[in-house]
């Protein structure tokens, strides 16, 4: 067994995942989308977007936390990821934020583990090896000051999508 954090890439369908919470990749509004969000609201039931409406939304980087309703995950951690202008517009900034604000209250809530999608890579249109590099980065510098979560797992739904979080883990 490990004797601190951990980082994992794990493939599969993230609302099936039994951590103590999972990662929306939300939008600011914090409403039923498309991709992930869909299926984690789904999944959920009705009463997540009961919830999340009560919240209020929520501003890009930034994470809000409800309850994990009909999910294996007692919480779910809305993450409000940018979406991608061609990089200039401070985007990994605000990817980044998204993974620390997450990581921020799963600290706060001594969870020992938390799973991720891979943030904006979807309709919001962030390049997934560029994206991976920022979730690795946020996960790496928060291991280092924080002792929870101890298992941090970066989500892929197939193989392919799990590739670059594979590289962006085992780069130096």
């Amino acid at each position: 067994m490990a004797s601190g954090p951990v980082i994992e890439v794990h493939i599969g369908d993230i609302v099936k995942i039994d951590a103590d919470a999972i990662v929306n990749a939300a939008n600011e509004r914090l409403a039923p989308g498309g991709g992930v969000c869909g299926a984690i609201f789904r999944a959920a039931g009705a009463g997540l977007a009961e919830e999340c409406q009560a919240l209020g939304g929520g501003p890009t980087g930034e994470a809000r936390i409800t309850g994990g309703y009909n999910l294996p995950a007692r919480w779910i951690v809305h993450a409000v990821g940018p979406v991608w202008h061609g990089g200039g517009e401070g985007e990994a900034e605000l990817l980044s934020g998204c993974y620390r604000n997450a990581l921020a209250i799963a600290s706060d809530y001594r969870m020992n583990s938390i799973a991720f999608p891979a943030i904006s890579t979807g309709i919001f249109g962030y390049p997934p090896e560029r994206a991976a590099k920022v979730a690795v980065a946020a996960c790496r510098e928060h291991m280092k000051t924080h002792e929870f979560p101890r298992r941090i797992l970066l989500v892929a739904f197939d193989v392919k999508q799990a590739e670059p979080l594979k590289a962006a883990l085992t780069a130096s």
